[in-house]
């Protein structure tokens, strides 16, 4: 699982190793995500001090579903949701945040991806419950992992839209990719809105 190691991170300390407590030691790894960047976004030129990382990604993630989930999903499962948006970035902490340009197949990434959330779960006495979890929000086995796929683009195409006006850059590219994605009528209407 190399590939992390030619991401940008704020700082080159991946965990906290040797903790006694298994559940400190995973959630030390989690917390690891806060220091890796969205690499797409230094990719475009997004400076290091104003780039997002994973973890923030995930957080505003997290919001978005919850809120768009309350206001116009009533018959979801608010606890998967909120469980899939949670988790749906885990696989990055050994795997890296992979994108489009790094020339990687789905096939691979779910691979790499897979071995990480396998490494950092099967510490804990329940952590099949968390790696099934991910797999099922891979998968997109049922209407709250489809939401969550979509809320992940449609997070990422308003933060390109926050990027491009604080910044003057034209990330559309990455609207465009979130547009392919969405099926939702509240969520295509939301990415026409910022136009």
């Amino acid at each position: 699982m190399g590939v992390y190691k030619t991401m940008e991170k704020k700082n080159s300390k991946l965990v906290l190793e040797g903790n006694s407590n298994k559940v400190l030691e995973v959630f030390f790894e989690i917390q690891s995500l806060k220091n890796l960047f969205r690499q797409g976004w230094l990719k475009k030129g997004i400076k290091k001090n104003i780039c997002e990382s994973v973890a923030d990604h995930s957080f505003s993630a997290t919001m978005l579903a919850w809120l768009l989930a309350e206001e116009y999903f009533p018959e979801f499962n608010l606890t998967k949701v909120l469980q899939y948006s949670l988790i749906h970035e885990i696989g990055e902490i050994y795997a890296g945040d992979i994108t489009p340009v790094d020339n990687i197949t789905d096939a691979k990434k779910y691979d790499l991806e897979s071995k990480a959330v396998r490494k950092v779960f099967n510490k804990l006495k329940n952590g099949d419950k968390y790696i099934k979890l991910w797999e099922e929000f891979e998968l997109a086995e049922n209407q709250e992992a489809k939401f969550i796929k979509q809320i992940d683009k449609l997070e990422m195409a308003l933060q390109a839209h926050y990027y491009e006006h604080k910044l003057n850059l034209d990330l559309q590219d990455f609207k465009d990719s979130a547009k392919k994605v969405l099926t939702e009528k509240i969520l295509k209407e939301l990415l026409e809105s910022i136009k």
